[in-house]
């Protein structure tokens, strides 16, 4: 076995995307399976397959060409690059979009290689990510999709709580509906997707308070992570797919207190600390580098975590019932930021495994 190692259970995530599935069927919601937290894992996204998504999403290119076995539409969910069109074309059966140089180089790029591409406008609530803002800038939008070649206009999308912490609302999601509601009248057409939020409006329409006209929703950290807004469990999910395993490389007594300490850290942070007398100190084999050590929690309850360097992390040992030795290995539970950080760190394994 190799460490630093993230363990992911795909039985478990298999289990979430069926239970999700299934209860946005009940509210008329389709969902979009979000792959990113795990970089497009092929094992990731056929769990999610197998558990009934239809369809598949990432923000990266290079995620999506990951599965792009799997017989299933493909949603790139980031804004497209203008220098990347080709290869959104070529990747994804649909992206979302605000911007019009790219809408045009799409189809562009979209006749040139006989394909139809999907596109799903997205409008600004209030969170102030992507998205047009105004109205009439998004009718505008819509009107153009609409006269150029090979793009199909399906719907219309926003996206919340991901940046300016605007969570999905009855209000902001019937604002979205109506702007839709606009675009088919002004141009007579349906739209079939109206898609509302990520995972964190699973809150709004468990509660019934959804708009019936809202019929996808973007669901990664709810699948792979039992997690909705603020990061509270979603009912009929599990939250233990996943977990950090750390080996232990030092144990030592040690002051709690450095000595003489006057410079900065690696990180350029003026250290604080406070004497708590001898302490039995362990070290192990990942760091800063790898994960925020903020977004790690020892799932031996009486260890502390005591602080870190870019390539260790420094751990209280000295109230274990448990007898840790050179080699023992540490589990952590993770936030959403540390899965994300140790996906993505080279440094750290990742091992799929099933119940």
């Amino acid at each position: 076995m190799q460490y630093p190692q993230l363990s992911i259970n795909l039985d478990t995530i298999e289990s979430n995307a069926a239970n999700m599935v299934k209860s946005c069927k009940d509210y008329g919601v389709k969902p979009v399976g979000v792959t990113k937290l795990l970089l497009g894992a092929p094992e990731l996204a056929q769990a999610m397959v197998t558990g009934g998504i239809e369809i598949l999403g990432d923000a990266r290119l290079i995620n999506l060409a990951r599965y792009q076995h799997l017989t299933v539409d493909k949603m790139l969910i980031r804004l497209p690059s203008f220098s990347e069109v080709e290869e959104v074309v070529a990747l994804a059966d649909i992206s979302l979009n605000s911007e019009s140089t790219v809408l045009c180089a799409l189809s562009e790029a979209a006749v040139k290689a006989n394909k139809q591409h999907r596109i799903v406008l997205m409008h600004d609530l209030g969170d102030l990510r992507e998205g047009c803002f105004d109205e009439d800038e998004t009718l505008w939008l819509a009107e153009l999709v609409l006269s150029l070649p090979n793009l199909e206009l399906i719907g219309l999308g926003s996206n919340l709580a991901c940046y300016g912490g605007v969570a999905p609302s009855a209000d902001n999601q019937n604002q979205l509906v109506a702007l839709a509601e606009k675009i088919e009248s002004k141009y007579d057409i349906k739209l079939s997707v109206i898609s509302g939020a990520s995972s964190a409006g699973l809150t709004l329409m468990m509660a019934k308070e959804m708009p019936s006209q809202v019929n996808q929703l973007r669901l990664g950290a709810s699948v792979i992570m039992g997690i909705g807004l603020n990061d509270e469990p979603v009912p009929h999910t599990q939250q233990d797919a996943i977990h950090l395993h750390a080996e232990l490389i030092e144990i030592k007594h040690k002051p709690s207190v450095p000595t003489l300490s006057t410079a900065l850290d690696a990180f350029g942070n003026t250290p604080e600390f406070v004497d708590r007398g001898i302490r039995c100190r362990g070290l192990c084999a990942i760091g800063r580098q790898d994960v925020d050590i903020d977004q790690i929690i020892p799932s031996d309850s009486r260890i502390t975590v005591v602080g870190g360097s870019s390539d260790h992390l420094i751990l209280d040992l000295t109230d274990c019932e448990s007898e840790y030795q050179i080699g023992s290995v540490v589990t952590f539970e993770l936030g959403y930021g540390g899965v994300l950080q140790c996906a993505t760190s080279e440094f750290v394994h990742k091992s799929y495994v099933r119940n």
